[in-house]
């Protein structure tokens, strides 16, 4: 199995940056990608960025590109998300998610099989 934790959670202000990681323990070296996901109270989890981790392919949703990079630390297992330019849309609740088995798309919520508990991200305008 593998563990996952986020951290980097907090109330920033619109136009500011913010980093998120994403810590795994556990069977790492089964990992195929590791992905961001977010959501806000009584909406759907949607997906904002992945990684696979043999490649460092990345991926990104539409809403996110150009603002967001997701990146991983290969010596620690551990999966940063690069906010910038937050906007007042982009405060939810942010999780992140590894699979061990490839995707067969990378945003979908079924491909992945471990899940944190999410980090808390605000942002006032």
């Amino acid at each position: 199995q593998v563990q996952v934790v986020e951290s980097g959670g907090e109330l920033v202000q619109a136009g500011d940056s913010l980093r998120l990681a994403c810590a795994h323990s556990g069977r790492t070296d089964r990992t195929y990608g590791t992905g961001w996901f977010r959501q806000v109270l009584a909406k759907e989890r949607e997906f904002v960025a992945a990684i696979k981790w043999r490649d460092g392919s990345t991926y990104y949703a539409d809403s996110v590109k150009g603002r967001f990079t997701i990146s991983r630390d290969n010596a620690n297992n551990t999966v940063y998300l690069n906010m910038n330019s937050l906007k007042v849309e982009d405060a939810a609740v942010y999780f992140c998610a590894a699979s061990n088995r490839p995707w067969s798309a990378p945003g979908r919520r079924s491909g992945y099989d471990y899940w944190g508990q999410g980090t808390q991200v605000t942002v006032s305008s």
